[in-house]
């Protein structure tokens, strides 16, 4: 089931500037999109728009060819999981799934067959007659998933709902949010400003910032090929390592291209002072002086702290952006000496 939003605008009651105007969207039928930004960017707002949960200020949004811009929510064939869960304290794990069914035209025998299908689907036979206080987080996440699978929607809408998780319990969520969505075969839209998340579970991912779009690609497009410095230095653990250069453009390279051997196509030199030293388990991340700013590398080569080197990455590891900072790709651009020292 494709999604639209055509030249959407949200303005909130009491407010006068918009956080979103002319907004434009198509998440495709089938695919795992994940809208992701910082805090404020207007993911959750999108989501909730096209859940029915926000008022739309002006423009269209679409669901499998309809118009549903004022369609009420209940009748969208769409299920939402929020970050907090929102299950039933007083009723058990069985008897959450099956108040959302009660509201259904479908017979008792029908509503046991799919809460049964969702529980084993979820892991969660055992745990039926459990009480939420009972559960850990990630049996309550699996509730709430149950629950919005029993209703065999057309798309599933998560809001940030692996974020109240440890981070083992986060990844192993993950998983099973990528089987889930391998099994049932429909749309998923996922919103987190975890740029992790985004990576390992999306088929698609649009980057928004402050009610825009920056980029929208499947994850090894946002990675590899950033369309400007935002996405460049959001992308990424970390992200893209940028400065500005004489001509009022930027050159960017990410922390694992740095080398301390000049390699054989490497027309890229920096000299610094490493000033802190992390321990990461298989490889190192420093934090560099390089006089002009700072920049991060992550090698497996350990390096003392306080001492000076220069650094060297190769050409085809070199990304270009021009002074409005988005990407640029002329070939005029490459021939600008990239030598940066801490003395100049």
């Amino acid at each position: 089931m494709a999604i639209i939003l055509e030249g959407v605008k949200k303005i909130y009651p009491g407010t006068t500037e918009p956080v979103m105007e002319d907004f434009n969207l198509t998440i495709k039928d089938g695919s795992f999109t994940v809208l992701l930004g910082p805090s404020g960017c207007g993911k959750t707002t999108a989501l909730r728009m096209i859940a029915g949960l926000e008022e739309v200020t002006a423009g269209k949004i679409y669901i499998d060819g309809a118009d549903v811009t004022t369609v009420d929510p209940g009748a969208r064939n769409i299920a939402m999981v929020f970050q907090n869960y929102a299950i039933y304290p007083h009723m058990t794990v069985r008897g959450n799934i099956e108040f959302g069914l009660k509201n259904y035209k479908i017979t008792k025998a029908k509503i046991q067959e799919r809460v049964n299908g969702v529980l084993a689907q979820t892991g969660l036979t055992d745990l039926a007659g459990r009480m939420p206080a009972q559960l850990s987080g990630g049996q309550r996440q699996r509730v709430a998933l149950a629950r919005a699978m029993s209703k065999s929607p057309m798309a599933f809408l998560m809001d940030e709902p692996l974020s109240n998780l440890d981070a083992k319990l986060r990844s192993q969520m993950r998983s099973e949010l990528i089987q889930l969505f391998d099994a049932l075969g429909v749309t998923f839209i996922y919103v987190t400003h975890d740029q992790t998340e985004a990576l390992t579970m999306a088929t698609d991912i649009v980057v928004m910032y402050e009610g825009r779009i920056m980029q929208q690609g499947t994850p090894q497009e946002v990675y590899e090929n950033p369309a400007n410095i935002f996405v460049a230095q959001f992308i990424g653990d970390p992200g893209m390592n940028v400065l500005k250069l004489k001509n009022e453009a930027f050159v960017g390279f990410k922390p694992r291209a740095l080398r301390l051997v000049r390699p054989a196509n490497g027309d890229f030199e920096i000299a610094g002072q490493i000033l802190t030293r992390e321990f990461l388990g298989h490889e190192y991340m420093y934090t560099i002086d390089v006089g002009c700013g700072r920049i991060v590398l992550r090698t497996g080569q350990m390096i003392d702290a306080g001492t000076t080197h220069t650094f060297y990455a190769d050409a085809a590891d070199l990304c270009y952006f021009d002074k409005n900072q988005n990407r640029t790709f002329e070939p005029q651009q490459a021939k600008v000496v990239q030598v940066f020292h801490v003395d100049e």
